[in-house]
């Protein structure tokens, strides 16, 4: 983000998100939902050697993808006999670790490349102790970390983001009435911009 309406994307999934993927992984644990919280508590009464679970690291790209990892746990969970048997506080951390790893790495890596002046942790995964704490002391610039509250859902973070553009309605392309506009779910960032300016 170079301002309020100018973004570049630099990375992103190529399958499940973050959160995503703690959904769903808790789920096949029968840990519940959400899966974040879930996984953090289960994880947090792990004290011994981590399970080996892979990393996803799409060399060359800030891209990321946890399809791979979710179908090692799943493997895991079986080799250690299923959910009666497994031990599942450390299929949790271990899950946790890989995933905190990934984000933070590349995190790292496009703040050193891009020689980022501050980085902010948003989404629901931010609420994730982990990786708070790996990006705000691997990082050598402020780090940005909402309150726990305010990472549960996305409406704050849609809400502050429409303040900005009513605040600036020269960057905001002529549509006609955004009120009236389709709703697109799967609306890329980097479309989310000026007419113009926002995109040089």
């Amino acid at each position: 983000m170079r301002e309020h309406c100018r973004y570049e994307r630099l990375g992103g999934t190529r399958d499940d998100a973050a959160g995503e993927a703690f959904d769903k992984v808790a789920r096949r644990l029968g840990l519940g939902f959400p899966g974040g919280p879930a996984i953090q508590r289960t994880a947090e009464g792990f004290a011994g050697a981590l399970p080996r679970l892979p990393r996803a690291w799409l060399r060359g790209t800030y891209d990321f993808s946890f399809s791979g990892l979710k179908t090692a746990v799943w493997q895991l969970l079986q080799e250690q006999g299923g959910l009666e048997n497994a031990d599942l506080t450390g299929i949790a951390a271990s899950f946790q670790d890989s995933v905190v790893d990934v984000l933070a790495t590349k995190v790292l890596a496009a703040a050193q490349e891009f020689g980022a002046a501050t980085v902010a942790i948003c989404g629901g995964v931010a609420a994730n102790a982990a990786l708070r704490a790996r990006v705000t002391s691997d990082l050598l610039v402020p780090v940005y970390v909402p309150p726990i509250s305010l990472c549960m859902d996305n409406g704050a973070m849609i809400a502050a983001a429409a303040y900005y553009r009513w605040q600036h309605p020269e960057e905001a392309a002529d549509d006609g009435d955004p009120l009236l506009a389709e709703v697109e779910p799967g609306l890329a960032l980097e479309s989310v911009k000026s007419g113009a300016g926002a995109g040089n």
